[in-house]
């Protein structure tokens, strides 16, 4: 059996560590952004994949559902069909700007959120969970979809394309 104060310290390492992969993930799409232009944002590689702007549409939504809603408590207020709908266009840098904002309330929802409510049942998007699960859930949502940012982003750009990393020592690889 785990003590109580070993628990709390996997708990805040556990929330700390969910804030540090969603940073990630950002940093990687927003790598992404800079070397796209804003048509290539809303571009759709082909006509059954999404368009990179409708990625991040989704991934807002998602994250404002479950982080916001179903470890915050606020008001469940996702429209899930309307991501996915050919709306008008936003502009990059005004889009990776409201995803940032939405990352904000996130870090601010996981600092206040107590961690001893991990195991906490909830029921979001129809389906039974509980908090540790649906963060679990949500980040590896995020970095799935990062991934495919990047790759369409390749895609777009061949060899022009700029790593978001590099191996530069034999122990990284290079």
């Amino acid at each position: 059996m785990i003590a109580r104060s070993e628990f709390a310290e996997l708990a805040n390492a556990f929330l700390e560590e969910t804030k540090a992969a969603i940073a990630q993930e950002y940093r990687r799409i927003q790598h992404c952004f800079e070397q796209l232009t804003d048509e290539q944002i809303w571009l759709r590689p082909a006509p059954h994949v999404n368009a990179i702007g409708t990625i991040v549409r989704h991934l807002c939504g998602n994250m404002r559902q479950w982080f916001l809603h179903g470890v915050g408590g606020e008001e469940d207020v996702r429209c899930r069909p309307a991501e996915f709908a050919d709306a008008a266009p936003i502009p990059r840098k005004e889009l990776l700007e409201q995803f940032a904002d939405l990352l904000r309330d996130i870090y601010d929802t996981l600092d206040a959120f107590d961690g001893s409510r991990l195991l906490e049942g909830r029921q979001i998007q129809g389906s039974d969970t509980n908090v540790l699960s649906a963060i679990y859930s949500t980040v590896t949502h995020l970095e799935g979809h990062a991934q495919q940012i990047v790759y369409i982003t390749h895609l777009y750009l061949g060899e022009k394309y700029l790593p978001f990393w590099r191996p530069e020592s034999a122990a990284q690889g290079a």
